[in-house]
């Protein structure tokens, strides 16, 4: 009976929002046409816009991959101080949602920026905002994914041998050519997966190029799908579910492109891990340290200073001083707006109610993949990654073709509701909750759960009595990623929200888009202080947490 929930859970979730999409291309309303499909593939805008993607996704992915690298090596090889502190700083960004990652560059640069203005550094009037441009784009994907780098590439370096880089050292090598023929040609798979994690997630990424490239006139492909979407239209459902694909067949490539560069090869090594091993840095230890926060300070601290001070005038453009400085933006879109309060009260009902709804799905999901195991459940395991490693603006529409119409028996339709979005959640998110789960039972005896069995307990009784208990700390860690990943997402809500459903995501792009920049200043900074507090109070509880759950944490 459970497996049989779960079945058809995974199937609603995952294989039925991608179907739902194919059929669409191929078949518009419901006969197969596929004149549509090349009309699309014929049009300039189309291959212009994706032309705009793979060029600001490969270079934002380069230079993820030279930060990630970057801090990765120091933070795993060396023995900089204040670790903790510093991989928290750095994986920030990867939290902080794109929008605000883009609404606080923005605020950064250009005539306009109160802080720029208040130092005296600001451009002359009309100078054009460098942000506003591919290299802007490019820049910022770099920054918001070189996280992913960096957690692939420490994981790696965490399992290196540490007997290949002494044997190294101990016949006189020096650490840069240690680090160019060992460190590095090992860290092969673990550099490849981090840079294909970094160029799928910018492939999908909606907030950086939409703020960024709309106003530049630099369209990607998401920008072009949400633009396509509001322009209505007798055929725009079948356009827009064609271009989707094209998203997801880009992704796609990322990860084949993975799979083809490390495939044949055996990177399989033997020896201690060096997860002990600390390249000590001497006197080059303090400019190291130095360095690697001054990078902290230029990539999220000043951004987010910037974003705090167009918050706090009373208007855009004008320098921040004793007459211009005001709480009154907070005041406005925490108590005065509707849309902005509605927007707090209905991102934190999802959030939250998607997080508690895949908890409960994620333990016993977990138990049957790792203690069944068998083809079905490992397929089962495999399908619910789809969502997430699939563009959001793929689910989005898949969902819009789901339930633009009523649903079967029921007659009610989901579509212009809260509850799309929410579908959308879990199926986006089911894998945020059930990764930790998996790694936890991974690691559980399962003699207890045989042993109450034999003395008759039924499923749902050891599911409560035994796993829940057991397995609760990992559950809540992946409860509380997909609540802060839920909370302020924008790429899958964009599509889908309508009038009194709104979300934080989309009420920061709309005010800003809109024009009411220090609004939606004040809205981004409040959602970035929640995030703060969520990850500095797991961070707290790191130590009762399973390790590697929370990366912040490990």
């Amino acid at each position: 009976m459970a497996l049989a929930v779960l079945v058809v859970a995974v199937t609603l979730v995952s294989v039925l929002p991608i179907a739902r999409l194919l059929l669409e291309a191929v078949a518009p309303g419901g006969r197969f046409d596929l004149s549509n499909l090349g009309s699309v593939l014929a049009a300039a805008s189309t291959w212009r816009a994706t032309w705009h993607s793979l060029v600001t996704s490969l270079a934002g992915t380069a230079i993820s991959l030279v930060l990630g690298t970057a801090f990765a090596l120091a933070v795993a090889l060396t023995d900089i101080r204040a670790k903790a502190a510093l991989v928290f700083a750095f994986l920030l960004p990867l939290m902080i949602p794109p929008q605000v990652t883009a609404l606080s560059w923005a605020q950064l640069a250009g005539p306009s920026s109160p802080m720029l203005i208040t130092l005296g550094l600001a451009p002359p009037l009309g100078a054009p905002n460098p942000l506003y441009s591919a290299e802007g784009i490019i820049l910022l994907l770099g920054i918001q994914h070189a996280p992913l780098v960096f957690l692939a590439v420490r994981a790696g370096l965490r399992g290196l041998p540490r007997e290949m880089i002494e044997a190294a050292r101990a016949c006189g090598a020096g650490r840069l050519f240690v680090l160019c023929t060992i460190v590095l040609p090992m860290m092969t798979p673990a550099l490849v997966a981090g840079a294909a994690l970094a160029f799928v997630s910018a492939i999908g990424n909606f907030g950086i190029p939409a703020l960024l490239g709309i106003p530049a006139g630099y369209t990607v492909l998401p920008a072009l799908i949400y633009q396509r979407l509001a322009s209505f239209g007798p055929s725009i459902i079948s356009d827009v579910a064609v271009l989707s694909i094209l998203v997801g067949g880009l992704a796609f490539l990322g990860f084949a492109l993975q799979s083809l560069l490390i495939g044949k090869r055996d990177f399989r090594s033997v020896g201690a891990p060096s997860a002990a091993l600390r390249y000590r840095l001497g006197k080059a230890r303090l400019p190291v340290e130095l360095a690697a926060w001054g990078v902290i300070v230029v990539i999220l601290v000043v951004p987010l200073v910037a974003l705090v001070a167009t918050s706090l005038v009373s208007a855009y453009g004008v320098p921040l001083n004793e007459k211009t400085m005001t709480l009154g933006n907070y005041a406005e879109v925490l108590f005065r707006q509707d849309a902005t309060v509605r927007a707090f009260r209905n991102s934190f009902f999802l959030a939250a109610g998607a997080s508690l709804l895949l908890m409960l799905l994620a333990v016993p999901f977990a138990a049957m993949i790792v203690w069944r195991g068998g083809r079905l459940l490992k397929a089962l395991a495999m399908l619910a990654e789809v969502p997430y490693a699939l563009p959001g603006i793929v689910l989005g529409i898949a969902a819009i073709l789901i339930f633009i119409r009523p649903l079967p028996i029921l007659e009610v339709s989901l579509y212009n509701t809260i509850w799309i979005i929410f579908f959308a959640y879990l199926a986006r998110f089911l894998t945020l909750s059930l990764r930790p789960v998996v790694g936890a039972v991974q690691q559980l005896d399962r003699g207890l759960d045989e042993a109450a069995r034999m003395t008759g307990a039924g499923y749902l009784f050891r599911l409560r009595t035994v796993l829940f208990p057991l397995l609760a700390p990992a559950a809540a860690a992946g409860a509380v990623l997909t609540f802060m990943t839920s909370f302020n997402e924008l790429t899958v809500s964009a599509l889908l929200w309508s009038a009194g459903n709104e979300t934080l995501g989309v009420v920061v792009f709309n005010l800003d888009d809109g024009g009411y920049t220090v609004l939606a200043s004040a809205v981004a900074v409040v959602t970035v202080a929640a995030i703060l507090a969520i990850m500095g109070v797991t961070a707290l509880f790191g130590s009762r947490l399973p390790r590697g759950v929370l990366p912040w944490t490990d």
